[in-house]
This record gives structure tokens, sequence and C-alpha cells, in this order.
């Protein structure tokens, strides 16, 4: 059974490799065997079939990350533009994903109603998206805060907080009047499928008596584009009907 797996182990500390190898040996030994009945004990958490999935990430401890990473008060255009970095890049490596919205350390992404990625399982819709995020944040962190080093890797949980609590801190701790504010930071970031036209230069190929020449290039492809609007009242389910399709 463990000739099968076909698994090489390298660059490990003996000890460390052997620990790897009983466990990876305890695998294969279970599967297909009188152990594999503990399966049937795993819970089901299949999501409800035709509902859109929504799965909310928010940053876990983040008051006191911002802190020692020096965070620009009340809001840090750095941070907010690396957050949404991250979920376009969730939703580019990730299926089924119609739309996503961000707002302060959090983000919602929304799955096609008819996904059946991973068979709709809840847990694997958010290892998934926040393993991903998490990664992105700190792969990304330098792009958007050069002179600031990551001093630990941040966490990412579903909890989150009222609009109205935002409103009283602003004012009572910022003197600032919320709906003052530019679109970012008052109506968050909304990130739709959108089609793009990217320019690259690439060099053409000319005949022999001639030199190669570079070109400007036109492609179009489709990404996730961030929009600053509001997505409460109908105009904006009106202007981009395809989000509710039928067929989504």
């Amino acid at each position: 059974m463990w000739a099968s797996c076909n698994v090489k182990i390298r660059n490990c500390p003996s000890a460390a490799a052997a620990v790897l190898r009983r466990y990876l040996r305890l695998r294969a030994t279970m599967a297909k065997s009188k152990f594999e009945y503990v399966r049937d004990f795993e819970a089901d958490d299949t999501c409800l079939a035709h509902c859109w999935v929504v799965v909310r990430l928010d940053g876990r401890n983040f008051h006191r990350f911002a802190e020692k990473h020096n965070f620009a008060k009340p809001n840090d255009s750095r941070a907010l533009h690396l957050m949404t970095k991250c979920a376009q890049t969730v939703m580019e490596e990730l299926e089924d994903i119609v739309i996503a919205y961000g707002q302060s350390d959090e983000y919602s992404f929304v799955f096609k109603r008819k996904s059946n990625w991973f068979k709709r399982r809840a847990s694997k819709f958010m290892t998934h998206v926040a393993s991903q995020f998490a990664s992105s944040y700190v792969f990304y962190w330098r792009d958007y805060f050069e002179d600031q080093p990551l001093l630990y890797p941040p966490g990412f949980d579903g909890r989150g907080t009222l609009a109205a609590d935002k409103n009283e801190i602003l004012f009572s701790e910022f003197n600032i009047n919320y709906n003052n504010e530019p679109p970012m930071y008052r109506k968050g970031t909304v990130l739709l499928w959108q089609k793009v036209d990217e320019v690259t230069t690439k060099e053409v190929k000319l005949p022999v008596e001639m030199e190669g020449k570079k070109m400007a290039v036109t492609r179009t492809r489709t990404k996730p584009v961030p929009l600053h609007c509001d997505i409460i009242g109908d105009a904006f389910w009106k202007e981009h009907p395809e989000i509710l399709d039928e067929d989504s």
C-alpha cells in the first residue's frame, strides 16, 4: 500500500521525515480499509442547493494589527487597496464567484447560485477563500507598504461591526462626518467581472532584411474590476442584471 503512494520526501530532518512517513503510511492504510468507517462521522455541511453562497471574511484582531503596523487613522488607503488586491486574487484563482464586496477589514464573496464547487461543502468554501485571501495579503504586502515590514501574519475570521458604530467612532474620535468621506470609505468596494482592454508591448518578427520591432498589442480579458458605489438601492442591480441571472 505504501509503495503505491509514490511520495518523495526530501530536505527534511530525519526525525520530521520519519513522522511524516508514519503519517502518510497511516493514511494509506486507512484508505479502502475497515478504518474508512470514520468518514461516516464527518459532519454534512453541504450548502442548500440553488442558493447563493456567501463567504464573509473579517480581519481577526485587526485593531491591534493596524496599530502595530502604523496604519493611518481613521482610514488607510494602502490597507484598503491591499484588501481589494487580495479579493481580486481570490476571484481570479477560485471558481464561480460572481461578486465581492469589501469595507474596512472585511470582504464578502458571493458564489453562483448553481455552483457545485467542492459539492457545495461549506467547509471547503470557507477554507479555500480564507487561505487564498490570507496568503495573498502576505504576498502583496510589500507592494502597498513599502516602508513598513510585516511583523507577523494576519488572521481572518467571521466577525464585523455595525455602520452606526462606525459613524459614532468617526465623529467622536476624529471629528469626521461619515457622509463627507470619499466613496471608497463610505460605500466600500464592489468587485465585478468586466471586460478590460490591456495594452502590452510585444516584439513582432519582421522580414529578414528588417530588424524586429516592438509594438503595442491590445487584448481584451475579463477581470474583477473595483467600483465604489451604492449596492443597497435598486439602481445598481438594474445596471448589472447578470449578477442575479437565472443561469448564474
